[in-house]
């Protein structure tokens, strides 16, 4: 794209190590528009300077100023990352702590110069034209346990015409009326495994619009909420929607974790066999029982070199820990529609 790269470094307990890693981001990659630094989780004054005569000695590229390490602006980490938005409150406060810091810290006006930089255009991004005329209504589970998505896949849906309407596995009663499909991301169901299965009736319904026919596709915590129970790491089981014949348990690391290519096996929902696609995986969790169902993905971890058997494809149902990205290929959007 061209744009201007400001990089914001982690200078905690570092000094001229970090002129190091600044000179090493400028000269690694000749295209890349290195800007200007922010440096993150500094001491105070006297560490800036020592900072500062670091970097200053190793490249040209501005220091646009710091920021201390304050308790206020931080967000809470855990398992998989941090805490999500649709968690956290006093969300307003942290923002108006970051803001008084940059008003004090950073050199606004030269960031701001950046803005208006010229960049080369982007390539045009292709456009499907048929839509329907009645437009498909897919229901994407949003809240706090169901957090998970690449937006552009729900960008892609939208530019076919479909109508993306939220429903809430935690709070909600019923389905939304009148949906023609659902799509349930990734998230933290373990952390709120017993109130998924608390909601019986909403369960049941999500069940019952499987037995229909119409498409439901599971993403990471999505199939773990379509499982018939989850496990949580204390060791009590939580029923589940029982859309597939799977038990899932929490594990205490990471069971695959990196970017994949997805080989499709089989004709899925959203694709023909041979269908190449690329992803992510990233959980802490498992399918503890054989499964009559065979895999529908050939999956290979481009950072281990791993190559595993996943997915789970059943009438027009579909569930993976693979979060696929619906931009690597327009089959995909188009196929679940």
């Amino acid at each position: 794209l061209d744009l201007p790269v400001v990089l914001v470094l982690d200078a905690g307990n570092s000094v001229r190590s970090v002129a190091a890693v600044a000179l090493g981001f400028e000269k690694f990659d000749s295209a890349l528009r290195v800007e200007g630094w922010v440096l993150n989780r500094v001491a105070g004054e006297h560490h800036f300077r020592m900072l500062q005569s670091a970097i200053r000695s190793a490249t040209t590229v501005p220091i646009l100023g710091w920021f201390p390490h304050d308790p206020a602006v931080a967000i809470p980490e855990r398992h998989l990352g941090l805490h999500t938005a649709a968690e956290e409150t006093g969300m307003s406060g942290r923002l108006a702590a970051l803001a008084a810091l940059a008003h004090k810290r950073l050199d606004l006006g030269l960031l701001m110069q950046f803005e208006s930089s010229p960049c080369r255009e982007s390539r045009p991004v292709s456009r499907v034209d048929a839509r329907a005329t009645d437009p498909v209504r897919v229901g994407v589970a949003r809240d706090q346990a169901f957090s998970f998505y690449y937006e552009d896949n729900l960008d892609a849906l939208r530019e076919l015409g479909a109508e993306i309407v939220e429903w809430s596995p935690l709070h909600d009663k019923e389905l939304p009326a009148d949906i023609d499909a659902l799509y349930i991301g990734g998230g933290y169901p373990e952390l709120y495994a017993e109130q998924l299965s608390g909601n019986r009736d909403l369960r049941k319904q999500v069940r019952a619009f499987s037995q229909t026919g119409r498409p439901v596709y599971g993403e990471c915590g999505g199939l773990m909420y379509l499982a018939e129970e989850l496990r949580t790491s204390d060791g009590l089981a939580f029923p589940m929607a029982g859309v597939l014949p799977l038990s899932v348990e929490m594990t205490k690391q990471l069971v695959h974790f990196g970017y994949t290519d997805v080989h499709f096996r089989e004709d899925c929902l959203l694709g023909a066999k041979g269908t190449v696609v690329r992803g992510h995986s990233f959980h802490c969790s498992r399918v503890t029982e054989n499964s009559p169902i065979a895999p529908a993905y050939s999956v290979h971890y481009s950072l281990s070199e791993k190559q595993t058997l996943e997915g789970y494809s059943r009438n027009n149902v579909l569930a993976s820990y693979i979060h696929l990205h619906f931009g690597s290929n327009p089959v995909l959007a188009r196929t679940f529609l």
